[in-house]
């Protein structure tokens, strides 16, 4: 493993104002929320985050209020990523001055049919670009959004020429295959898979954690399932998550951990999503609720 990366890493739910604006009061509240339940970092400005319906204002103003909690750099790993690779290199450039544990980069995801060359071309000037000070990067490899991904061959040579830099990977991809096959060509790399579906295994094949989108909700139950991967009941445990995950995925992921958070925080606000998602229907959330893995989850959490 890379450094002292490993864990659960929440990318974290951006809450919104009833206006529209990033609510950073709610933000920091949750970002708090998560670390006490056993979060091992905040990967702020993911997919999960809407990150790519934010301005780079916004992107920056994120990690700024996060940072001025009082929350450890160390225990940050900001998304970065942007089709535009000055946005991408100014973004990382700020997320290294403030000290993060790291970087998460997408590939710059508008044009397609793009080559290695091409994606290789684009790291080494946004790592150019940032100069004496050059954060540690975790590539982001999720084509089911990005339809262009980082590819193992290239990840071996961005590996060769920046040693440093280039240090982990969270895979999205959904393709266990894969990421056993990174696991066994990059040792001392840090794989995190995107979701916690089939993690016991991959744990076992030497996984360094998670960045996945129900830790917003589900945080402590995944913390221990990679902290607990070994246990006699690990597979029970792997059933319940996947359980959860699979009737978030039903009705769409960011809306439904949405809809969840405004349960767990008695707060309608936590619903609002920026356009071009919408929230769930009232009809949607009721369903949503009603399901056995929600109410197990909503039950679990509820004061005693």
């Amino acid at each position: 493993m890379a450094g002292n990366l490993g864990g659960l890493w929440v990318p974290v739910a951006t809450p919104f104002s009833a206006f529209g604006g990033v609510d950073l009061a709610r933000l920091v509240s949750h970002c708090r929320r998560l670390l006490a339940q056993s979060a091992a970092g905040l990967a702020v400005l993911g997919t999960t985050s809407e990150a790519n319906s934010l301005s780079l204002e916004e992107r920056r103003a994120v990690i700024d209020a996060v940072l001025s909690a009082d929350i450890p750099a160390a225990r940050v790993i900001p998304g970065t990523g942007s089709p535009s690779i000055g946005d991408a290199t100014t973004l990382t450039r700020h997320a290294a001055a403030a000290g993060c544990a790291g970087v998460l980069l997408l590939p710059p995801f508008y044009y397609k049919g793009i080559s290695d060359d091409g994606l290789f071309a684009f790291v080494a000037k946004l790592i150019d670009g940032c100069g004496a000070v050059v954060p540690r990067i975790l590539l982001y490899h999720i084509p089911p959004q990005a339809v262009i991904g980082w590819s193992i061959a290239l990840i071996d040579r961005l590996r060769t020429a920046f040693p440093e830099v280039v240090i982990g990977m969270k895979d999205s991809s959904g393709d266990i295959a894969r990421i056993k096959t990174a696991l066994a060509t990059f040792p001392n790399f840090a794989v995190f898979p995107g979701s916690e579906v089939g993690l016991v295994d991959l744990m076992n094949s030497g996984a360094a954690g998670s960045i996945s989108a129900t830790g917003n909700i589900n945080t402590r139950a995944v913390a221990d399932l990679i902290a607990r991967y070994r246990d006699a009941d690990a597979a029970r445990r792997q059933e319940d998550a996947n359980a959860l995950r699979s009737v978030l995925q039903a009705r769409g992921p960011i809306p439904s951990i949405k809809a969840v958070l405004s349960e767990i925080y008695r707060d309608r606000t936590w619903r609002e999503v920026r356009p071009p998602l919408m929230p769930l229907s009232d009809d949607e959330r009721t369903a949503l609720l009603a399901t056995p893995p929600v109410r197990a989850l909503l039950a679990a959490l509820a004061p005693a």
